[in-house]
């Protein structure tokens, strides 16, 4: 059943989440429901940053659950990621939480953030109803070697990327291929858009517009696939 547009959305609420070592903090979105998107940030800024926050709101207002949360180096203050293990405890920590909200779960993210969801999906056999990439950071920064993507291809549930033509970690090309070649697999390419969607000032369309566009894109494609 379609999700009305615009729902009021309920104010957010924050939890502790914990794993085998600590504790991050979760923030909420929306009203639990049969679907619930886990929205993970990159890796950059946490999940309060603005980005994080828009699509968080972007899709809670389309009646979608949604839960973003901090990685351990987020929540210490630290800007260097953790590496790959780690960010996938903490990720699956929150994952399970969401889980014991929602019947479906839908793994999201901004670039890392994406990445780690598909890890945990692809290799660890995560039961995700879909994936969704803000992003995909294809190409390591300063590296022209796109990264293996081979997990990718054992994901059997619904994958959506989306890509700007000006972001040169996910190329549009380059992604076009990789959505081709998973079980399902689809890509909505944004004009203009780096790899936040940033637009160029000679766009007619604000940054926050296609950024609020792109949630709402997201949140038809969860609603229609899941």
């Amino acid at each position: 059943m379609a999700c009305p547009q615009n729902r009021a959305i309920r104010e957010t609420v924050y939890m502790e989440i914990t794993y085998d070592g600590g504790t991050v903090t979760g923030v909420t979105a929306g009203e639990p429901g049969e679907i619930g998107v886990l929205l993970a940030h990159g890796a950059g800024a946490g999940q309060d940053h603005p980005w994080i926050v828009a699509v968080r709101h972007g899709l809670a207002k389309r009646g979608l659950f949604v839960l973003s949360f901090n990685y351990r180096y987020t929540e210490a203050g630290k800007r260097a990621p953790d590496r790959m293990p780690m960010l996938l405890h903490v990720h699956r920590a929150a994952a399970d939480v969401l889980a014991g909200e929602c019947e479906r779960v839908v793994l999201a993210g901004k670039s890392m953030g994406g990445r780690v969801g598909s890890h945990l999906a692809g290799d660890d056999g995560w039961p995700a109803a879909g994936l969704v990439y803000f992003g995909y950071p294809l190409v390591p920064l300063g590296k022209g070697d796109p990264r293996s993507t081979d997990h990718l291809e054992k994901i059997a549930a619904p994958q959506l990327f989306f890509a700007g033509t000006r972001d040169r970690l996910s190329p549009p090309d380059l992604v076009a291929a990789i959505a081709g070649a998973v079980p399902d697999g689809s890509l909505k390419v944004v004009e203009d858009g780096d790899h936040s969607f940033k637009v160029p000032k000679r766009t007619p369309k604000t940054s926050e517009e296609v950024l609020d566009e792109v949630a709402n894109a997201a949140a038809d494609w969860i609603i229609a696939r899941i």
